[in-house]
């Protein structure tokens, strides 16, 4: 079926996704307007336990059913421990480095709600003052949070209501250039929800029926490791995770095609899908890079080891400086969501 993505739309979605703050374990207001986007163009949610979001599309066969997902949770921080000096240490939240945030304006949530800002900064920051400001090691120790508010003791910090375990969410940052590339932390993976979001919205709008019951999980914890190994319809063959092509030194893919992934951290995925996912870019004109990411795991892999009988594959867009200040190109969301709306209305592997 032809179909020609509005990528500008998309990447719009991606800026409004991208600017709602959601690190792992504090997701509800990503979701709840992930919920409102949908229920606005007529499709109906419900959420599971852990607080993903699922929707059901039913198809013309309902005895085989496929499962795609991508994940609204980021990469983030909790608060560890108030030092005297009123400055504050953090536990990080996902699988980045403290390096990929030294500088980085942040937010913190308390447990009431309120909202404080801050600047992720190294203890020895001026080289005026600490001969190893270059040097020191960027870590737990030295890696600490300058709150935007006058206090100068842990005393200081509590009148705020701030305390160990409030949420710290990293400013995003985002831009769309020249209606091109859109540059922003946490593409990874708010770019594979905009394109799922507007394929649901473009299936609302057709009428169109799917050739099999498909099911859409927007999962909140895939950082950590578990976010869509659950809630699997006993009735799912194929699994598809949309999520990110990791780009780098020795990478096939780049910021201007979708990215499909032979093999991650977890082991290779399902060659038959695989090669299907493959033939579908070459009946339609779709530009896709193989790959494989040697440091990387998706919700489809979390779901093999959770035991589930199932095919699994994951595409995405390639996004360079994965889990830092990411960025892609419009070109490599068109023929991401392209191959995704493809995959829809193709036969099941087995």
């Amino acid at each position: 079926m032809a179909f020609e993505p509005n990528t500008l739309e998309t990447m719009r979605l991606i800026k409004d996704l991208t600017s709602i703050p959601s690190p792992t374990g504090n997701t509800e207001q990503v979701l709840a307007f992930v919920e409102n986007y949908l229920k606005e163009v007529g499709i109906a949610s419900t959420r599971n336990n852990k607080g993903a979001l699922l929707v059901r599309i039913p198809g013309k066969d309902d005895t085989k059913q496929r499962m795609l997902t991508a994940h609204v949770d980021t990469l983030g921080a909790m608060i560890k421990e108030v030092k005297a000096d009123g400055r504050l240490a953090i536990n990080l939240i996902g699988g980045y480095r403290f390096n990929a945030i030294e500088g980085e304006y942040c937010t913190i949530e308390t447990s009431d709600g309120k909202r404080y800002t801050g600047t992720i900064l190294m203890h020895q920051t001026s080289v005026h003052v600490y001969q190893d400001a270059g040097t020191a090691a960027r870590d737990a120790k030295n890696i600490e949070i300058r709150l935007d508010a006058k206090v100068f003791n842990r005393e200081d910090v509590a009148k705020l209501g701030i305390g160990v375990g409030d949420f710290v969410s990293l400013d995003p940052r985002v831009e769309i250039i020249n209606e091109e590339f859109i540059k922003s932390r946490h593409l990874d993976d708010k770019a594979s929800v905009a394109i799922l979001l507007t394929l649901l919205k473009k299936l609302q709008q057709d009428g169109a029926e799917l050739p099999y019951t498909t099911n859409f999980l927007i999962s909140n914890n895939e950082e950590i490791g578990y976010g869509g190994n659950s809630n699997i319809p006993p009735e799912t063959i194929e699994y598809l995770a949309i999520d990110m092509g990791a780009l780098g030194d020795g990478q096939a893919s780049d910021e201007y095609t979708v990215s499909i992934c032979a093999k991650d951290g977890s082991g290779p995925y399902h060659y038959g899908l695989r090669k299907n996912l493959v033939q579908l870019c070459e009946e339609n004109g779709i530009d896709y890079k193989v790959d494989i990411y040697p440091f990387y795991s998706s919700d489809a892999s979390a779901a093999i080891k959770a035991g589930f009988d199932i095919v699994h594959g994951l595409i995405g867009p390639g996004i360079d400086a994965s889990h830092a200040y990411e960025r892609t190109h419009r070109d490599s969301l068109y023929h991401t969501e392209k191959l995704v709306y493809a995959y829809l209305f193709s036969e099941i592997v087995k």
